[in-house]
């Protein structure tokens, strides 16, 4: 399970290459970047393969304009540390975050084989500044696997701020992993930050063998 989580969320992730954040609706937004992902994939596979340290590079890049970095890192650390976190805190967190998921899922990009990804039409709205927007990804095996994408409107912008893959809320995911981290560097905050892209990497370890 752990390891399909891992791949899956790199189409998730990868879904967004290209992306138009002000497109009229947070569906568009999705599927317009989805259409491209499979040439652009095609064309830079060999590049990737030969230099990975490009690909986490790439990737942050083009994330940081469509992720809601703040939101999302606010989340996973919940108000009870964010609260008391300083600005210079929580930019270092976004960006030791930013940076454990590069590093986390952009081997993955090595795996893919010509995997299916689509939008199912249409979106579900959540108000006027919130909507939820689904996707299957099929594996080399056939397996479907749903996503639903949570996607906030900013400043007209939509970004995504949540993704739930197969059932399992990545935000959840990540938001008991930075509260375990805290309680096992008895609530050092600094410590829990600096040590982030470990704590992700040995996640990953882990998950390997699953």
């Amino acid at each position: 399970m752990l390891a399909m989580l891992r791949h899956a969320l790199l189409f998730t992730l990868l879904a967004f290459t290209g992306i138009s954040v002000a497109a009229t609706d947070a569906h568009t937004v999705v599927e317009q970047t989805t259409n491209s992902l499979l040439a652009d994939l095609k064309a830079n596979k060999d590049k990737y393969r030969t230099d990975p340290t490009a690909f986490y590079n790439a990737m942050d890049s083009i994330l940081g304009a469509v992720v809601d970095a703040d939101g999302i890192s606010r989340s996973v650390m919940t108000v009870r540390y964010s609260r008391r976190a300083t600005p210079e805190q929580m930019q270092r967190f976004q960006e030791n975050f930013k940076r454990s998921l590069m590093q986390f899922y952009g081997n993955a990009l090595l795996e893919y084989d010509n995997q299916s990804i689509r939008v199912l039409p249409g979106s579900v709205a959540q108000g006027d500044q919130r909507s939820e927007v689904r996707m299957e990804v099929t594996d080399h095996k056939g397996v479907i696997y749903p996503v639903s994408y949570t996607m906030v409107k900013i400043n007209n912008d939509w970004r995504m701020r949540n993704v739930i893959i197969n059932g399992i809320n990545l935000g959840k995911l990540f938001r008991d992993q930075f509260a375990e981290a805290m309680q096992r560097n008895a609530q050092d905050l600094d410590r829990v930050i600096d040590n982030w892209v470990e704590t992700v990497a040995k996640t990953r370890v882990a998950q390997e063998g699953v």
